[in-house]
Formats: structure tokens, C-alpha cells, sequence
């Protein structure tokens, strides 16, 4: 699994939905939630070559986003079923 923690204008601008969309459409499970600290966090798994564009997709992000730094680093645990939003942690 990889834990992904993006930062920037992230909060408030459709930011988990669009990881979501992102996620479903590459194959990739997992979750995106915000934090308190203002920044986007997200655990995703599946193919290697699936995870990656997902990070660099964050990258990015939603149109009225500004992504700042992306911080991306292999972490032990269970995949999940699906992609789905957390609540803020």
C-alpha cells in the first residue's frame, strides 16, 4: 500500500471526489480523507503502475485546487474493497 499526503488548497475544493474518480477509474482501492492539519490524505493499492498515476494524478488535482507537495511512501496493510471517503482525521 502506499499512503499518500497531499498539501496546498485542498480542502474545500472537490479534492476527494476527484481521487475517488481518479482511483475507480485506474483500479486502485482504498481511501482519501481530509485532515485537521489541512492537508488530503490517502491510502491506495492495486498494480504498481496504477498506484503511480494515481499519485501523479493528485499532483495536480480538481481545477480549483493548488497542490503544494505530495508525499508518497510504501506502508504495510490490508487492501480494501472499492475506494470510498473518510471523515476527517
Amino acid at each position: 500500500m502506499q499512503r499518500v499526503v497531499v498539501s496546498g488548497k485542498v480542502h474545500q475544493v472537490g479534492f476527494r471526489d476527484y481521487a475517488i474518480r481518479k482511483a475507480q477509474l485506474l483500479g486502485v482501492t482504498g481511501w482519501v480523507r481530509n485532515r485537521q492539519d489541512g492537508t488530503v490524505e490517502i491510502m491506495a493499492s492495486g498494480e504498481d503502475e496504477a498506484v503511480a498515476a494515481l499519485v501523479e494524478a493528485v499532483r495536480e488535482g480538481p481545477p480549483l485546487a493548488r497542490v503544494d507537495h505530495v508525499e508518497a511512501y510504501v506502508e504495510a496493510g490490508q487492501p480494501v474493497k472499492g475506494f470510498t471517503k473518510r471523515f476527517t482525521a
